[in-house]
């Protein structure tokens, strides 16, 4: 009986000890996940899908579930769900939506989202949004949405001028949850690059501008039109097309970036303002008649980095830009 028992108990110790194992292994495995970055999405769960109006898609990456689009608003996603942690991540209109165009002294519209638009599900499982051109709004504007993988998405921005539209701009606006209380640029001091803060302490709303001829354009009067006229306080230049909200207590990054070419500004409310948002300021330049112009975008939600990993996550996308032109 002796024996037995200590074969028994010492079968009971080695199931609970693999059990154990398993169970750390797991773990293990869970925080790496979520510490690495994300590979390129192979398969069809980084897609979007019919919702349940028309012009309305929803995705569900296994990172982040929401839907793209509401009805006949050209929205950008919204009711964003991050799924490990299970709290939102937007408010108000959005992430990635297209807010107000531009040409020099001049505002065509209220917001993109006001306007009529058709949207369509594309067999690669992007979506592409289009806005008509009208009398008073003399370009087509197109966009396109695609995941890049499970919790990145990348945004293509096409105009189609009908005729020439001098210092043109797209405002891409995000609007995130309150717990995204800190957000910084990557702007310059001296001669050397930084992560600024938008703190309150700069201005109420803080524009940071790539060169003179950028800032020449955000003054040349186009942000006094209504309706929500702002007035910004060039705060510095930007080094780089890239901006950080990050949420500290779910330790979860939002970066939103651009390449050099495409993006002159980013702009954003001092950090805890109740906007919550960041803006890119895309194209920046004169579009010919006839001409149809790009401007390219990311929206990536990582976990907690510090400034020199966002840097790299940042320089990892603008080498992927570059092969792809090649």
């Amino acid at each position: 009986m002796g024996w037995r028992h200590e074969k028994y108990s010492s079968t009971i110790m080695k199931g609970t000890w693999s059990r154990t194992c398993l169970a750390f292994g797991v773990l293990i495995l869970y925080v790496e996940a979520m510490a690495a970055p994300p590979t390129h999405a192979t398969t069809s769960q980084c897609a979007f899908r019919f919702g349940a109006t028309n012009n309305e898609f929803t995705f569900d990456t296994g990172v982040l579930r929401g839907k793209l689009g509401a009805g006949a608003k050209s929205l950008g996603l919204s009711s964003v769900i991050h799924i490990p942690t299970g709290m939102t991540l937007d408010r108000s209109m959005g992430l990635f939506s297209h807010y107000r165009l531009f040409t020099a002294a001049k505002r065509h519209g209220g917001g993109v989202w006001d306007l009529p638009s058709r949207a369509e599900l594309r067999a690669d499982g992007s979506v592409e949004m289009t806005v008509k051109p009208s009398p008073e709004r003399p370009f087509e504007l197109r966009a396109i949405y695609r995941w890049h993988d499970a919790s990145t998405l990348d945004l293509a921005t096409i105009v189609e001028a009908e005729r020439e539209l001098p210092g043109f701009e797209v405002f891409l606006a995000s609007y995130f949850a309150p717990q995204f209380t800190n957000a910084v640029i990557c702007g310059m001091t001296n001669t050397a690059p930084k992560f600024i803060r938008a703190d309150r302490s700069l201005a109420h709303w803080q524009m940071f501008a790539r060169d003179d001829a950028a800032v020449a354009m955000i003054k040349d009067g186009r942000w006094t039109s209504p309706p929500n006229p702002v007035e910004w306080t060039v705060c510095g230049k930007l080094t780089h097309p890239l901006a950080v909200r990050r949420a500290p207590e779910l330790k979860l990054n939002a970066l939103l970036m651009a390449p050099p070419e495409d993006c002159f500004a980013i702009g954003s409310p001092y950090e805890t303002e109740g906007h919550y948002s960041m803006y890119l300021s895309l194209f920046g330049r004169n579009i010919k008649a006839g001409e149809i112009a790009r401007a390219r975008s990311r929206l990536a939600f990582r976990s907690a980095l510090d400034d020199r990993e966002v840097l790299q996550v940042y320089q990892d996308y603008v080498s992927e830009l570059g092969r792809d032109d090649h």
